[in-house]
């Protein structure tokens, strides 16, 4: 049996990176270290910086990133990334005062 392909690995490291960048971002949103602003609120902010990541995705890999990684699994990261945001966030203001 040979090893994950680079598909499987690709959204591995979707779903890693999105949940991963999601808690941080949950973690720090409390602070609103970027502003007042509905614009700098972190979760915006966050989504932001996922989408300018699939763009630069799209020119590294010279191919539409949904060949890389499918529509569904890309809603399903930002949900996951979403949902940890939130569990980030109420770490941040319950637990870790």
């Amino acid at each position: 049996m040979s090893g994950p392909t680079r598909s499987t690995r690709a959204l591995r490291l979707w779903y890693v990176l999105t949940g991963l960048g999601g808690f941080l971002f949950g973690l720090i949103a409390e602070r609103r270290p970027f502003g007042n602003d509905v614009f700098a609120h972190p979760v915006v902010i966050y989504f932001v910086l996922v989408g300018l990541c699939l763009i630069a995705l799209r020119v590294v890999a010279k191919r539409p990133v949904p060949e890389l990684i499918p529509e569904r699994s890309m809603l399903l990261g930002f949900a996951c990334g979403l949902a940890l945001f939130l569990v980030g966030n109420f770490l941040a203001v319950h637990l870790l005062r």
